[in-house]
């Protein structure tokens, strides 16, 4: 998904940033404060310059993730999210791209600093072809889950800060509206939403639309003791009811009655698309960080499959008495005792997870953050449309640590044998310590610091379920079913990614090959697949991820037998940031050879 999309829908966006260049008359001219930081590691000077030209760019065009790295420069503005600042901003990119690649005579680290940087850039101009802010729809980040978490992520300690909040709620009227009028131009052009997609985003805005104002998630914001408290909360209620909800009315009319009729049914995936396949080539390039075809990754979901159902049909013999997978999957998905009762208990089990992880990874890492995890639940108003969980890394701009939010929504459809699985994933040893340990690597450049590399960190999260196996942390064996579960689930993404986005499938036949090959749930199997449309390729770098880290565990193990330490591999794999695969392959290689003295 183009960045210009994600930045005026979240306020963190993924690591690699398309800014616009140059500033806005209006934008401050002082130098970051994240200057230092910006070029931290770097020794060329010339690459220097380029890292602080592109972090100039990059807090202009995404104020809100600057804000969140400590940048308040630009606190009270939000994205630009026109066709025209995103052809700007790739112009921008090009240019920089450019002079990257000029660049000789680097040290070997500045080189590495240069390789990744080229990387992501190279993905932002690559992904312009899919022209995502003219057509995405998602009811996991839209319009409306951006004002909301305005106010839910809000954190404002002096009046300065109420007051720049303030001004960036009042900004995304304009932004909404320039946001449906690329919906429009992208229908003209043919690019258009599938429709089950389309009537989940309309579905929520109606729901959102019906919060009273003074619930508002801008409204109800905790404010410091200096602030008018009555006389802001007036302002922000003017605001919603003057400009910010005229303005979502008048989206949510566009998307049900201009673009909805136009909306796709059946071949809902990319394959319905003019632009489908430089989109989807794109798209995989991006996330995985290989050249591979589609059909490659649908083989392996394949192969992986067969050997994770073999493994089931050995644990559910042991379990529940039978090896016959259907019978393992019905049992899993329909047993009452399997299942939550109070949103409490899915809380509390992920609170106790991430606790039991955090005092077992001492044993196989020798480097550990220093930030901690917090366990959160998902927003109420969100809760019904998104995933069963997800991280949020720390925020050095506000002091917040990492977050794992887990969704308690509808407690009794949550499976009590994957909520192990589920916190080690996003919390400890996954996400939260590869996410916390790279923004604290002071030895690396600000946007290393906070890389999202797809294939890096979601195959991390992967690997981290089954290390999680080797440090005993699951309470027993039906929780290892949970395990066989997720690897399965990731396993299937990779069939039905390809499936929808290179095959044609339609959304009836990725959700029922996921109900026959997998014992998630059905309404997350619905979450899923609709997540799979509307984000194409993302699903692949999971398993594309764990498999590559696995086979550079395996190999180092092999060339240094006894001498292997499986605390000092996890470091080499962490202690750079997070880096494509054949970066992070050459890593390891280096890390071994030096082991071999």
């Amino acid at each position: 998904m183009t960045l210009l999309l994600l930045l005026a829908c979240t306020k963190t966006p993924p690591v690699a940033a398309v800014s616009a260049d140059p500033p806005s008359a209006t934008a401050p001219t002082s130098e970051s404060p994240l200057a230092g930081e910006v070029i931290a590691g770097v020794s060329d000077p010339a690459l220097q310059q380029l890292l602080l030209d592109d972090w100039e760019a990059m807090a202009r065009q995404a104020p809100g993730w600057a804000t969140e790295l400590g940048d308040d420069r630009y606190a009270d503005q939000i994205a630009d999210p026109s066709l025209e600042a995103r052809d700007t901003a790739l112009a921008g990119v090009q240019e920089r791209v450019d002079r990257a690649r000029a660049l000789e005579g680097l040290s070997e680290a500045d080189a590495v600093t240069r390789d990744l940087y080229l990387t992501e850039r190279q993905a932002d101009l690559d992904g312009a072809v899919c022209r995502d802010e003219e057509w995405v729809l998602s009811p996991r980040w839209n319009v409306l889950t951006a004002i909301d978490n305005l106010g839910l992520d809000a954190k404002v300690d002096h009046a300065g800060e109420a007051d720049a909040l303030l001004a960036r709620f009042e900004a995304y009227a304009d932004s909404v509206r320039v946001q449906g009028e690329n919906l429009r131009a992208g229908s003209r052009d043919g690019l258009v939403a599938n429709r089950t997609t389309i009537d989940k985003v309309v579905e929520q805005l109606d729901k959102g639309l019906a919060v009273p104002t003074d619930e508002h998630p801008v409204v109800t914001v905790v404010l410091p003791d200096d602030v008018d408290a009555p006389a802001w909360r007036t302002r922000a209620r003017q605001i919603l009811d003057e400009r910010v909800r005229p303005a979502l009315v008048a989206y949510r009319d566009i998307i049900a009655n201009e673009i909805r009729p136009n909306g796709r049914t059946g071949e809902e995936g990319l394959t319905g698309l003019p632009i489908g396949e430089a989109c989807y080539a794109a798209r995989i390039r991006t996330h995985t960080s290989t050249e591979r075809p589609p059909e490659s990754f649908h083989q392996t979901g394949l192969d992986e499959l067969e050997r994770i159902h073999a493994e089931f049909a050995e644990l559910g013999e042991k379990v529940l008495g039978t090896r016959d997978l259907d019978a393992i999957f019905e049992r899993l998905r329909t047993d009452p005792e399997l299942r939550f009762e109070t949103a409490e208990e899915v809380e509390d089990t992920a609170r106790e997870a991430l606790a039991r992880a955090e005092e077992a990874v001492p044993a196989v890492f020798g480097r550990l953050p220093e930030t901690p995890c917090e366990v959160e639940r998902v927003p109420d108003v969100q809760a019904p449309y998104t995933t069963i969980a997800y991280y949020r890394g720390p925020a050095p701009g506000d002091g917040r640590p990492g977050r794992y939010y887990v969704n308690t929504y509808a407690p009794e459809t949550r499976p009590r044998f994957e909520a192990e699985v589920l916190a080690f994933h996003e919390s400890v040893p996954g996400h939260h310590l590869q996410i916390a340990l790279n923004s604290e690597l002071e030895e690396l450049p600000l946007f290393r610091k906070h890389a999202r590399v797809t294939v890096f960190v979601e195959g991390w999260g992967l690997y981290s379920e089954r290390l999680s196996d080797e440090l005993d942390l699951y309470s027993g064996d039906v929780d290892r079913l949970g395990m066989l579960s997720f690897d399965s689930w990731r396993a299937s993404r990779l069939v039905v990614d390809t499936g929808i986005h290179h095959l044609g499938w339609t959304r009836e036949q990725a959700e029922q090959f996921m109900l026959e090959n997998t014992p998630l749930a059905a309404n997350n199997i619905a979450n899923e697949v609709d997540r799979y449309i509307t984000t194409p390729g993302q699903a692949l770098a999971y398993k594309t991820g764990q498999l590559e880290i696995l086979r550079m565990r395996r190999e180092a193990e092999e060339a240094l037998g006894e001498a292997f330490d499986l605390s000092a591999f996890h470091d080499a794999v962490l202690g750079g940031g997070a880096l494509p695969m054949p970066m992070l392959e050459a890593r390891i290689d280096a890390w071994v050879a030096a082991q071999q003295g």
